[in-house]
C-alpha cells in the first residue's frame, strides 16, 4: 500500500470543529490534524485501567468514533486502576459497565461496545472497518495474529501493557507511514539582507536574530527584490554556514539581488517504514525512555516475552513476589536473550500481577497521543518498541511475599507491588492539592485509585477559586457540561469520591486561593496537618508563592506543568533539593515599543498593538471617567505629575461631554471616525514625517530591512475586515455607555457610508520614536501644563452627575459573542493591511492576544502519572538525591528525559554551612537590642541592617535618636511602628532578613530569620 494514510476526501467540514470546546487543543494540533482525526474510527481492545485511560484521552481529543471490546466480567481488583468501574459493576462485562461513563466525556464522539461473550478473544473479522486498533494486555500470540493482518491492510496498530511499575508499547503504522509534521513547532521565519549569485548561493539574515535552521531543512522566500525568482519558489534544501547565514543551492542563473526578502521554513512530510511485530520480536528498534537505563529495554524485551509465554502455559500470571515463578520466568527470558539482567526480570515477574494507577497514566497518556498521531499524521510516531519502568518508586524496605498477597480489596493491584504495610501508609497520607484544573483532575483521579488518604488519618485538601468553563471540558475530565459555572474544587471532590467511596468525607475542598491574603486560612496549624503539597497551577507567581511556603514550613512539594505536548515535573524535598524558585526561565523577549507603535513587521506586532488599542479605547477612558466622578480632587492628585495632563483631561472631556453618545447610531459614527484616525490619518502623518523615499545619514533607504513602509487605508464598507472593525468597535463603545448593541451588518454599512469625515492635514514637527533608545514620542506633554486648567473648565462638576458611571470592558477571550476578540482581530488585520503583513485569522489572534497556553489531555495524563510515581517516594520518606527524578517529556517528538534533582546550594559563614532550608529562630518576641546582641555573642556577626518585608526596621546609619527609640522595642511593636499599621491578628511569626559582617568586616550571607511573636 502506498503512503496513503491521509484520507483523500474529507467527510468533515471546517465548521464541525467546536472551537469553544477544543480551543486549547486546537493550538496544539491545528485544524487540519483535527479534521483528519474526525474521519478516524478507533478500536480499543481490553478495558482494564490502561484501556480506559487510553479511551478517555482519545475520546476527549475528538476522533470520529471509539469502539471498545472487553466482554470479560469485572473483578474487584480491576478497581485498582479502572476509574470508570464501580464496586456494583463486579460481574458485568467490563465494556458494558464502562461505555456509558466514557460516552459522557465528549458529545461529539460516539462510544460503542463491540459486544462479545466472556472467554471470546478478539478476531481479525472483528477489527475490520477501523483506522487504528489498540490492544491492551492481549496475549502475544494474538497480538502477532492481529498485527499480521493490520500490517498488510494499512491499519495502524498499537499493543500496550502495564505490569506493576513496568510498561511496554509497540507501534506499527504500516510499511510506509507519512508524517506531515514531525515536530509540531512553528515554521521558522526571518528577514534576509543579501543572497549571493553562486553555485552555492549564500543567504545572509538580518543580524537581529539567529535563523535557527538546521542542515537539511527546507525554505522558501517572499518579498525578495531583484532576485524575484526566489519568491514562492519550490522549497530549497539548506546547509547552515553560521548563525546568520545558510546556502540554498545554485543561484547563479537568477537575477541580481537588490534588497529585502523573508525566508520561511517549509515542513516536509517524512515517510516512516515500520516493521511488523513478528519481525520486531527478533530485531527490535528501541525507543529509550531513560538514558540512565540504556541497557534495560533489551532485558525487558525478553522479559515481557517470557511473561507472555509463562501466562500462555500456566493460564495465570506469576504470583506476587513468588521466587519459584520468578525463577521460571528468568529461565524463559535467558532463552530469548542470554544477556538479560536477572535482577530486572525477577522484579518484573514479582510485579506482573500488579496494576498501578500512575504507570497506567504514563503509558495511557503516551499511547493515546500515538493513536492521535496515527489518525492525524501530526507529530512523529514512536519507533517502535518502548519499555518503561519506575523501580525507584518501590519502598526502601521491600515488602515480603506474604505482604503482597491479594486480600480481595480494590487496592490489590497496588498491594501486589508495594505490599499491605505500605498501602496503609498511602491511606494515612495527608496532601494539599493546589489547583483543580487539568493537572488537578488527573491528580485526584490517580490519588483516588491509589487510595491516598483513604485511611483513618488520611486527608486531601484541594483549593481552586475558578469555576468551570466550556473550554475546560476538553481535558479536565471530572467535569461535564452540566457543571458549567460551578466551583472546580467542589465538583472534582465529588467526582473522585464517586470513583472511590473510601474517599467520602476525606476531601476538603476550598475556594480561597493561596496567597499573602489567605495566610490566616493556610496557617501554621494547617501546614502542621499536612505531609506535603502538590501544585497543579497555571502561573509562575502562585507556584513561587507555594514554593516559598513549603520552604518555610519544611514540606515536600511536587511541581509540574504542561505546554501543548511538552511537560515537566520537579520534586522539591526539604534539606535535600533546591526549591522551585532556585532556578528561573529567562524572561520572555519583549517587542520594542517603537516597533509596535510605528514599525511593525510581523502579525504579532499588530496583535500586540490592537490589544493595547482595546484598553485605550474601551477600558482606560471609562476607568478615568469613573475615577473623576468618584474620587475627590482626582485631577489635582492624579494628573499633577503625569506629564500628559492635557491629553488625559481631553479624553475625559471627550468620553463624558463632547462625544458622549445618546444612541447606538452615534456609536457607529464614532467607530467610523476611529477607523479614519487609526488607519488613514495616523499613517499619512507617519509618512509625512518619514517620507517613503527618505534616506538615513549613511544614504541607505530609511524604509528597508525590518522597517516596512505603510500605506493608508481608504474606508470601504464592502470590505469585510473594515466592516468587522466598525461592528465590534461600535458595540464595545455602546457597552461603555450601557446602550443596546446591534449586529445587523446592513445598519452599520448604511450609517458608516453616510459619515462626513473631516479633512486631515499632516502636521509638521511631529517627532517619531525611531529606536528603543530615543525618548518615547508624546503628542501632548508637560509643556502644555498651563493649558490643562483651560481644558478642565469644560468638565462638568462630578456632583452634577451623581450616580452616573461608565462600564469599562473586562477583557474575556472565551466568550465569542462579546466582540472582544472580534475587535482585536479586525484592528490587528487592518494594521497588517497598512503594513502589507499577512493577516491572521480569529483563532490565531485569540491565542496571541489572550496569551493562551496550548493544552491537550494526553500530556496532562502522562505528566500527572510521573508526579504520582514521585509521590510514592515522598510517602516512603526517601532521603537520597539519586532516588528522585525530575522529568521532561515532549510527546510530539517523542522524547523522555529524566535527571536527578539539583542539590540545595550550600552557602557558608565562618565555619557554618547552610542551605535555603536553614533558618534562625527567635521565640517570645525579642527586642531589637536582644536580637542584634545574640548574633554578636553567638556568631560573632555585626548586624548592619534589619528588614521585614518591604520595611527597613533598623540600620547602623539611622540617627542616634531613632536608634535609641527602636532598639528597646519588641519586634512586633517595631514592625507596627515602622509600617504604621497593626499586624493582622493571625500573625504568629515574622520573617526577617539582615545584612551582617564578620570579624574581618567582610559581608556574609546568612539564612533568613523567623521571629515568633
Amino acid at each position: 500500500m502506498s503512503a496513503s494514510n491521509l484520507p483523500s476526501a474529507m467527510d468533515v467540514d471546517e465548521a464541525a470543529i467546536d472551537e469553544g470546546l477544543y480551543s486549547r487543543q486546537l493550538y496544539v494540533l491545528g485544524h487540519e490534524a483535527m479534521k483528519r482525526m474526525a474521519a478516524s474510527n478507533v478500536l480499543i481492545v481490553g478495558l482494564k485501567g490502561l484501556g480506559c485511560e487510553i479511551a478517555k484521552n482519545v475520546i476527549l481529543a475528538g476522533v470520529k468514533s471509539v469502539t471498545v471490546y472487553d466482554p470479560e466480567p469485572v473483578e474487584v481488583s480491576d478497581l485498582s486502576t479502572q476509574f470508570f468501574l464501580r464496586a456494583e459493576d463486579v460481574g458485568k462485562s467490563r465494556a458494558e459497565a464502562a461505555v456509558p461513563r466514557l460516552a459522557e466525556l465528549n458529545a461529539y464522539v460516539p462510544v460503542r461496545n463491540l459486544g462479545g461473550v466472556a472467554g471470546q478473544e478478539i478476531t481479525v473479522e472483528l477489527i475490520q472497518g477501523f483506522q487504528a486498533v489498540v490492544l491492551c494486555g492481549v496475549p502475544l500470540s494474538k497480538q502477532i495474529e492481529i498485527n499480521d493482518w493490520t500490517h498488510a491492510n494499512g491499519v495502524h496498530f498499537i499493543a500496550a501493557e502495564t505490569r506493576g511499575l513496568f510498561g511496554s508499547v509497540f507501534n506499527d503504522f504500516g510499511p510506509k507511514f507519512t508524517c506531515v509534521d514531525p515536530t509540531g513547532e512553528q515554521p521558522l521565519t526571518g528577514m534576509i539582507v543579501s543572497v549571493e549569485k553562486d553555485s552555492e548561493g549564500l543567504v545572509t539574515c538580518l543580524d537581529e536574530t539567529r535563523h535557527g535552521l538546521e542542515d537539511g531543512d527546507f525554505v522558501t522566500f517572499t518579498e525578495v527584490q531583484g532576485m524575484s525568482e526566489l519568491n514562492g519558489c519550490e522549497p530549497r534544501k539548506i546547509s547552515v554556514k553560521g548563525p546568520y547565514t545558510f546556502t540554498i543551492g545554485d543561484t547563479s542563473n537568477l537575477s541580481d539581488y537588490v534588497r529585502g526578502g523573508i525566508f520561511t521554513q517549509v515542513k516536509m512530510p517524512k515517510i516512516i517504514e515500520f516493521k511488523s511485530l513478528r519481525e520486531s520480536l527478533s530485531s527490535p528498534e528501541f525507543f529509550i525512555t531513560d538514558f540512565a537505563k540504556f541497557d534495560r529495554p533489551a532485558t525487558l524485551h525478553a522479559g515481557f516475552q517470557a511473561l507472555s509465554e509463562f501466562k500462555a502455559k500456566e493460564q495465570r500470571l506469576p504470583r506476587p513476589r513468588n521466587p519459584a515463578d520468578a525463577a521460571t520466568i528468568v529461565a524463559l527470558a535467558k532463552k530469548i536473550d542470554a544477556d538479560a539482567d536477572e535482577k530486572i526480570v525477577t522484579e518484573l515477574a514479582y510485579q506482573a500481577a500488579g496494576d498501578v494507577s500512575p504507570v497506567v497514566a504514563v503509558i495511557g497518556g503516551f499511547v493515546a497521543q500515538e493513536v492521535l498521531k496515527a489518525c492525524s499524521a501530526k507529530f512523529h510516531p514512536m519507533v517502535q518498541n518502548l519499555y518503561f519502568d519506575s523501580l525507584e518508586s518501590l519502598p526502601t524496605s521491600l515488602p515480603s511475599e506474604d505482604d503482597c498477597q491479594p486480600i480481595g480489596s480494590r487496592y490489590d493491584g497496588q498491594i501486589a507491588v508495594f505490599g499491605k504495610t505500605f498501602q496503609e501508609k498511602i491511606g494515612n497520607h495527608r496532601q494539599f492539592l493546589v489547583g483543580s484544573g487539568a493537572i488537578g483532575c488527573e491528580m485526584l483521579k490517580n490519588w483516588s485509585m491509589m487510595g491516598l488518604a483513604s485511611g483513618p488519618n488520611g486527608k486531601i485538601h484541594v483549593t481552586d477559586l475558578d469555576t468551570i468553563e466550556k473550554s475546560n471540558l476538553n481535558r479536565q475530565f471530572l467535569f461535564r457540561a452540566k457543571d458549567l459555572g460551578k466551583f472546580k474544587a467542589e465538583v472534582a471532590a465529588v467526582a473522585v469520591a464517586a470513583m472511590n467511596p473510601d474517599l467520602v468525607g476525606k476531601i476538603d475542598s476550598k475556594q480561597e486561593p493561596v496567597g499573602p491574603d489567605t495566610e490566616n486560612v493556610y496557617d501554621q496549624a494547617f501546614f502542621d496537618g499536612i505531609d506535603g503539597v502538590t501544585n497543579a497551577l497555571d502561573n509562575v507567581k502562585a507556584r513561587q508563592y507555594m514554593d516559598q511556603r513549603c520552604v518555610f514550613f519544611l514540606k515536600p512539594l511536587l511541581e509540574s506543568g504542561t505546554l501543548g505536548t511538552k511537560g515537566n515535573t520537579q520534586v522539591v524535598i526539604p534539606h535535600l533539593t533546591e526549591s522551585y524558585s532556585s532556578s528561573q526561565d529567562p524572561p520572555e523577549k519583549e517587542t520594542p515599543s517603537c516597533t509596535v507603535k510605528n514599525f511593525p513587521n510581523a502579525i504579532q506586532h499588530t496583535i500586540e498593538w490592537s490589544r493595547s488599542e482595546f484598553d485605550n479605547l474601551f477600558v482606560k477612558p471609562a476607568q478615568a471617567v469613573n475615577a473623576y466622578l468618584s474620587e475627590p480632587n482626582y485631577l489635582e492628585n492624579n494628573l499633577k505629575y503625569s506629564g500628559q495632563q492635557k491629553e488625559q483631561i481631553e479624553q475625559i472631556v471627550s468620553y463624558l461631554v463632547k462625544d458622549k453618545p445618546l444612541t447606538f447610531e452615534e456609536c457607529i459614527i464614532w467607530a467610523r471616525l476611529q477607523f479614519e484616525e487609526k488607519y488613514n490619518n495616523a499613517i499619512r502623518q507617519l509618512l509625512y514625517s518619514l517620507p517613503k523615499d527618505g534616506v538615513t545619514s549613511t544614504g541607505q533607504p530609511f524604509w528597508s530591512g525590518p522597517k516596512r513602509a505603510p500605506d493608508p487605508l481608504t474606508f470601504d464598507p464592502n470590505d469585510p475586515t473594515h466592516l468587522a472593525y466598525i461592528i465590534a468597535a461600535a458595540n464595545l463603545h455602546a457597552y461603555n455607555y450601557g446602550l443596546r448593541g446591534e449586529t445587523n451588518p446592513a445598519i452599520f454599512k448604511k450609517v458608516a457610508e453616510s459619515v462626513l469625515v473631516p479633512e486631515f492635514t499632516p502636521r509638521s514637527g511631529v517627532k517619531v520614536q525611531i529606536n528603543e533608545n530615543e525618548p518615547v514620542q508624546n503628542d501632548g506633554g508637560a509643556s502644555d501644563g498651563a493649558d490643562w486648567t483651560e481644558s478642565a473648565k469644560k468638565l462638568p462638576p462630578p456632583s452634577s452627575l451623581a450616580g452616573f458611571r461608565l462600564n469599562p470592558v473586562e477583557f474575556e477571550k472565551d466568550d465569542d459573542t462579546n466582540h472582544h476578540i472580534d475587535f482585536i482581530t479586525a484592528a490587528s488585520n487592518l494594521r497588517a493591511m497598512n503594513y502589507s503583513i499577512t493577516p491572521a485569522d480569529r483563532h490565531t489572534t485569540k491565542q496571541i492576544a489572550g496569551k493562551i497556553i496550548p493544552a491537550i489531555a494526553t500530556t496532562t495524563s502522562l505528566v500527572t502519572g510521573l508526579v504520582c510515581l514521585e509521590l510514592y517516594k515522598v510517602i516512603d520518606g526517601k532521603n537520597k538525591l539519586e532516588e528522585y527524578k525530575n522529568g521532561f517529556v515532549n510527546l510530539a517528538l517523542p522524547f523522555f528525559g529524566f535527571s536527578e534533582p539539583i542539590a540545595a546550594k550550600k552557602n557558608k559563614y565562618a565555619t557554618t554551612e547552610w542551605t535555603l532550608w536553614d533558618r534562625f529562630e527567635f521565640k517570645n518576641d525579642p527586642t531589637l537590642k536582644e536580637f542584634i546582641g545574640w548574633f554578636k555573642k553567638e556568631h560573632k556577626l555585626d548586624v548592619s541592617m534589619v528588614s521585614q518585608g518591604v520595611s527597613m526596621l533598623w540600620s547602623s546609619f539611622v540617627g542616634k535618636k531613632k536608634s535609641e527609640e527602636r532598639l528597646p522595642m519588641k519586634f512586633s511593636k517595631l514592625v507596627e511602628h515602622v509600617s504604621k499599621k497593626p499586624l493582622p491578628p493571625h500573625t504568629k511569626h515574622l520573617i526577617v532578613e539582615i545584612m551582617a559582617s564578620d570579624e574581618d568586616d567582610e559581608d556574609v550571607e546568612v539564612p533568613f530569620i523567623v521571629v515568633r511573636i
